[in-house]
């Protein structure tokens, strides 16, 4: 009898544990097929077009469009930049991302004043204009895979850079990048964290940005992704275009070589 009762609790964690890990597998799978739904007129689209027109339209102080931005790989050329960015540009002297190119476009080629557009909140005037140019300039690598250059030294340094900041603690709850997103089998919630010290697959973490926010209808760039980790973690609001934000992008892009970008994505 004394053997019985311990075998008994045993068949019955056993059990639990199985039905536990049924359920995380169940809701992780109704998750998936209600954002599978959602894909079907994805307000996204709608960023994607307004992208479009502004990238075509001559706008600004010079009356110009910015049909020649150099996003890295040629003048006007916008298939598969998005998937080598963030990278390092000769004219900037810096390392930079999709959204802080674009505003040194707007500034060089518009005459619009780049400061200015920094210091906009997000989803307000110009940097709204941003975000929905980043959409449709990301959306045409759709599919492609990512493989950001670490050939010259300030992308390796980023890298570096980047990683050292993924791993420090601060901030009143003494939160990392890596507390939530360090290991693999991590959730909060019903939200699956993925691990983003590697590639965490096609069209997840850092391939899946921008994307649609259903729970405030909002489009979201990885700039406000970036913000808004850093809220969550009860750290200071970083400075758009930052060089931490910056070197964070260019450690997850790194590790997420060869993964598919499915932009613009969909988000609960």
């Amino acid at each position: 009898m004394t053997h019985t009762i311990p075998r008994a609790a045993l068949a019955l964690a056993g059990l639990l544990a199985a039905a536990a890990a049924h359920a995380q597998s169940s809701t992780a799978e109704g998750i998936a097929k209600y954002r599978e739904m959602l894909q079907d007129g994805n307000p996204a689209e709608l960023f994607e077009m307004k992208g479009e027109e502004l990238w075509k339209q001559k706008r600004g102080p010079k009356n110009a469009s910015l049909e020649q931005c150099d996003l890295g790989k040629g003048p006007g050329v916008i298939a598969g930049a998005f998937v080598e960015l963030p990278r390092y540009f000769k004219d900037t002297g810096r390392v930079q991302d999709l959204e802080t190119r674009l505003i040194t476009c707007m500034e060089t080629l518009q005459g619009f004043k780049a400061d200015e557009i920094m210091r906009t909140p997000f989803g307000r005037g110009e940097m709204a204009n941003v975000t929905a140019l980043a959409t449709y300039v990301a959306t045409a690598s759709r599919g492609m895979k990512f493989n950001l250059p670490q050939s010259h030294a300030q992308e390796k340094l980023m890298y570096e850079t980047g990683k050292r900041l993924f791993f420090t603690r601060g901030g009143t709850h003494d939160f990392s990048c890596a507390s939530c997103h360090g290991a693999d089998d991590k959730r909060i919630r019903l939200q699956d964290l993925p691990n983003l010290t590697r590639n965490p697959g096609d069209g997840i973490g850092f391939a899946a940005w921008p994307a649609y926010r259903v729970s405030n209808s909002q489009m979201w760039g990885m700039q406000l992704r970036l913000n808004d980790c850093f809220r969550q973690m009860r750290w200071p609001e970083p400075k758009f275009g930052s060089d931490a934000t910056l070197a964070l992008s260019v450690y997850m892009g790194v590790n997420a070589k060869s993964a598919e970008s499915i932009v613009p994505a969909i988000k609960r």
